[in-house]
């Protein structure tokens, strides 16, 4: 059984997808390696950052997650209850507790269907509401999220990106759910609208007292939202701390390098900073390379980073780094 205090736990989870070749008698020549055997824990009420840069497994972790793809391999514990053991109804009964908000509000929204029916759904297919109740739970919905209750007969094709994006908020919300995954749901969306859908989250998290895991590649509104943040890289966690440390005082050298590409809107700050900039590509995570997978681009890498893959270690209270380079006994410095 998981904690009182912690709502998801997540250890040595894996996500393979197989490379299939040929056309009558298919079969696996290889795996991408999406996500490789991460862990963390989400407490109750807080906000858990996921960050890292496009391809490295975040959305893929968020879905495993919630059980839209079955994990290859690993525990996802939901208030006590394993996830990848659970099947039909029984996983049924947990979704309304567990709601996914989606990156792109054009693409997650039927467009043939209008904003009432679109969040009168969920309702219809787990609960028994009637007609009137459904209607009357749409228009409450639409307030709370910031829109004109009578816009519950227009369509997605009427509403701006903003707009969408609350209707997604009010979908998600339908069924009083305690966990919700924010799979960067403001990537697409102007900066005044950022700042806007996120003022809506934080204010939803106080009245309901939701757990958020927030996916998002923008370190800067990471920082403005999140209680701990984790950082990943070609599907492993490197770095996991609580927001304040990790943005003041990064161990693992990707880390430092991903927040030394932030701008900081103070001149005299900027022009003296210093940008870590890391050579050559990211790796494919259908052939990672040994040791740690981050060895190929590491400004410090040795011998043992190319060989051994580091253990996932706490070198401060509460602070955790998979880095051979990070020494505990000199308070989480490179040895």
């Amino acid at each position: 059984m998981a904690e009182n205090n912690t709502l998801v736990r997540v250890q040595g989870l894996k996500m393979y997808f197989p490379i299939m070749r040929g056309v009558l008698l298919r079969r696996a020549v290889g795996y991408v390696k999406a996500v490789d055997g991460i862990s963390f824990d989400v407490k109750r009420g807080e906000t858990f950052g996921l960050v890292g840069e496009s391809g490295c497994g975040k959305t893929t972790t968020g879905r495993v997650i919630l059980q839209l793809y079955r994990a290859t391999e690993g525990v996802v514990e939901f208030d006590g209850n394993d996830l990848t053991q659970l099947r039909g109804e029984e996983l049924r009964q947990l979704r309304p507790r567990m709601q996914m908000i989606f990156q792109d509000p054009y693409a997650s929204l039927n467009p043939r269907m209008t904003v009432s029916e679109l969040i009168s759904e969920p309702m219809l297919i787990h609960t028994r509401m009637t007609r009137q109740e459904r209607d009357k739970a749409v228009r409450e919905m639409l307030e709370l999220v910031g829109l004109n209750p009578k816009f519950e007969r227009r369509y997605p094709h009427e509403f701006s990106g903003g707009q969408r994006q609350r209707v997604g908020f009010a979908r998600a919300l339908a069924l009083n759910p305690q966990f919700i995954v924010c799979d960067e749901p403001i990537s697409a969306l102007d900066v005044s609208v950022q700042a806007q859908i996120v003022n809506l989250l934080e204010d939803l998290q106080e009245k309901f007292g939701l757990t958020y895991l927030f996916i998002a590649h923008d370190l800067s509104m990471v920082r403005h939202i999140a209680t701990r943040v984790a950082v990943m890289y070609l599907g492993k966690i490197m770095e996991l701390a609580p927001r304040n440390e990790l943005y003041e005082d990064p161990l693992h050298p990707y880390t430092q390098a991903l927040l030394s590409a932030v701008p900081v809107p103070d001149p005299a700050v900027e022009e003296n900073r210093r940008r870590i900039i890391l050579e050559g590509d990211v790796p494919s995570p259908s052939a990672p390379p040994p040791g740690c997978v981050f060895h190929t681009r590491c400004p410090i890498a040795i011998d043992i980073c190319r060989e051994v893959i580091p253990e996932w270690r706490q070198v401060l209270p509460n602070h955790h780094v998979a880095c051979h380079r990070v020494d505990v006994t000199s308070g989480g410095k490179v040895a």
